[in-house]
């Protein structure tokens, strides 16, 4: 059986889609506590319509949450988180923050960690053991 994955594999996977989702869990959850403050950092960063950008970073992160735990939609997702991730690492911690505070140019690089393990996982898929069959590239 080439497609059969071991039960260590399959653990594996479902790990990887709980922490994925656990961390979009956490910064959603401190948005929801606290969206004034989440706008307030926004606008720090320079951006127009800070409140307006912190919902729609909640929504987002909510419908990741739902995808990484449920499978549908698991590779645009982990695309859509991909690139999420890069902008949030240029924006928030990038190469103007470093001088300030060398602390951020760690922030910058784990932002990539996690962007190979979004990217690995948009190859890859949710698994076989509880992911929904929907979304872009239908998988067998």
């Amino acid at each position: 059986m080439e497609n059969a994955q071991t039960t260590w594999q399959t653990a594996a996977i479902l790990i990887a889609r709980l922490i994925f989702a656990a961390v979009f869990l956490m910064a959603v959850s401190f948005k929801f506590m606290d969206m004034g403050g989440t706008a307030g950092y926004i606008a720090a960063a320079g951006f127009p319509f800070p409140l307006f950008l912190a919902w729609c970073a909640a929504i987002l992160e909510t419908l990741l949450v739902v995808a990484f735990l449920s499978g549908a939609f698991f590779t645009p997702a982990a695309l859509i988180a991909a690139v999420y991730v890069v902008f949030l690492g240029f924006s928030f911690h990038g190469p103007s923050r470093w001088a300030a505070n060398q602390a951020e140019f760690g922030f910058f690089v784990d932002h990539f960690t996690f962007l190979a393990g979004l990217f690995f996982a948009a190859v890859h898929g949710p698994g076989s053991v509880l992911a929904v069959r929907m979304g872009w590239p239908a998988r067998a």
